[in-house]
């Protein structure tokens, strides 16, 4: 083969794989998309993959599979997802233990800047602290004075080590001079079995994760992480209010995928969750979970993730935080 041929030949090669990338991006999606659940199943971000779910599923015309990876604070799902291929058939929904896990975790199984596309911030929602009902606790008060004259007698529990529930009350026991116990689960489907039974007196997690809960009597909310009350709560001080000034913590919860998504693919997946976001029944389930709709763009949800990986990454160096705590 003569040089001349040749170059045509890669030249002719290179265009065909072009344009076969091309069409392929183009015919996005043609076989069943998969959403990676990081965590338990029964937890929130189940329960908001699961709400999606449907209204995707007609929205792409392909089957949306949700895919329970729990592990490691989410980081075993996550990676899962890092090193998928990059073709917009695999996607993790994260929980705020993801602004978390660089700092806890030294041996990630992925870059967690440089493996994954961020698609968008689905909402935030407030934190509660919570006693079950058959505590003496009435008040956030009455739990700090029992914690002070006990200490490390009262435990709490929270979906995790290094959740950003965990590294709350952390926060807060510094400022209070308060010395409680973590009670690290495995998720939020684990922690609520054992918080609505009483297994655990004091808990720390996402009103979302306990609205179903509040009305029935047997959880008693004592405070909420949020800057001001939460409308679903309108008698539950804020921490800010007890005294604790400047202190706020919002869940969050978003969708990523592996590094290297065409940006046509990335942009249609944010704006079809977008469109699913508005609709009006699952508008409604979201505001019965505490969830404040964000819908961010992929480039406001990067700078998000990398905010709170500097703001609580100082909490974990600062206290010393260890996986498995």
């Amino acid at each position: 083969m003569t040089f001349k041929r040749l170059v045509n030949f890669f030249s002719l090669a290179l265009t065909l794989g072009f344009a076969s990338g091309v069409m392929a991006q183009g015919n996005w999606p043609s076989q069943p998309i998969k959403i990676i659940n990081p965590f338990p199943t029964g937890g929130t971000v189940d329960q908001i993959s699961r709400l999606l779910q449907p209204h995707l599923q007609q929205a792409l015309g392909q089957p949306i599979i949700i895919d329970s990876r729990s592990g490691a604070s989410g980081s075993i799902g996550t990676g899962i997802a890092a090193k998928s291929p990059a073709d917009g058939y695999t996607w993790v929904m994260v929980f705020d233990t993801h602004g978390v896990n660089p700092s806890l975790y030294p041996n990630l199984p992925f870059d967690t800047f440089k493996d994954l596309t961020p698609v968008m911030q689905i909402g935030t929602g407030s934190m509660v602290v919570t006693a079950h009902a058959t505590t003496p606790y009435k008040t956030f008060n009455d739990l700090v004075q029992a914690a002070k004259s006990k200490p490390g007698a009262i435990g709490y529990g929270t979906i995790g080590s290094g959740s950003m529930a965990h590294l709350a009350m952390t926060s807060l026991g510094n400022s209070l001079k308060v010395d409680w116990t973590h009670i690290p689960y495995k998720g939020g489907g684990p922690l609520a079995t054992d918080g609505v039974a009483g297994h655990v007196p004091v808990t720390m997690a996402t009103y979302a994760l306990w609205a179903p809960h509040f009305a029935g009597g047997r959880l008693r909310p004592l405070a909420v992480t949020s800057a001001k009350r939460m409308p679903e709560l309108p008698e539950v001080p804020t921490l800010q209010e007890l005294g604790i000034e400047g202190f706020e913590a919002q869940a969050y919860w978003g969708l990523l995928g592996p590094a290297g998504i065409p940006p046509n693919i990335v942009n249609r997946m944010n704006a079809e969750v977008a469109k699913v976001l508005k609709i009006p029944a699952v508008q409604e389930r979201l505001v019965q979970m505490g969830v404040v709709v964000t819908s961010s763009s992929p480039a406001d949800f990067d700078r998000f993730i990398r905010k709170e990986i500097d703001k609580w990454g100082k909490v974990v160096k600062e206290n010393n935080i260890k996986a498995g705590q």
